[in-house]
């Protein structure tokens, strides 16, 4: 019994010292964080999908990849989270490859969160923007909290 007793007060500091380092992880947590982006595109008549099933999407996505002259622009569908109902501004950016020369184009608008789980928000490219842009090779998507980034998420060619 004593041996029981002197191994739980050796073990006394390192319990407290994790328990009090728990308050200050949480500071340091973001406010928000994105859960998923995905880059789609749209044909001539704003739709990425014919049906609303995830297999139709899927279908008309590849369909649209293969028929660049189908193509009206792209959408970018960004879920992302907040711990609170924060205004935030969205910002993408994209590097595109025209003629084999680098481009790039930057996408900003400001959100708010409105779920109780998830939100999406929806950033569109239309066709002339996608036209300067050329080709798609990567993207990066942030969210900004006045001049602070709170989170951020990239492809991976990024």
């Amino acid at each position: 019994m004593a041996s029981l007793t002197k191994k739980l007060l050796s073990t006394a500091p390192l319990v407290f010292l994790l328990l009090s380092s728990g308050n200050t992880l949480g500071a340091n947590m973001p406010s928000a964080r994105l859960v998923k982006v995905l880059p789609q595109f749209v044909d001539k008549q704003n739709r990425v999908a014919l049906n609303p099933s995830l297999y139709e999407r899927d279908a008309y996505q590849a369909y649209l990849r293969k028929n660049p002259a189908e193509q009206g622009g792209m959408r970018f569908a960004v879920q992302w989270k907040s711990a609170a109902t924060n205004h935030f501004n969205l910002r993408l950016e994209l590097r595109g490859n025209k003629s084999n020369v680098g481009t790039s184009l930057v996408l900003e608008q400001p959100v708010k969160y409105t779920g109780l789980f998830s939100t999406w928000s929806k950033i569109d490219l239309g066709a002339e923007a996608k036209a300067r842009l050329g080709d798609l090779s990567a993207w990066r998507a942030t969210l900004w909290d006045g001049e602070r980034l709170v989170t951020e998420q990239k492809s991976f060619l990024w």
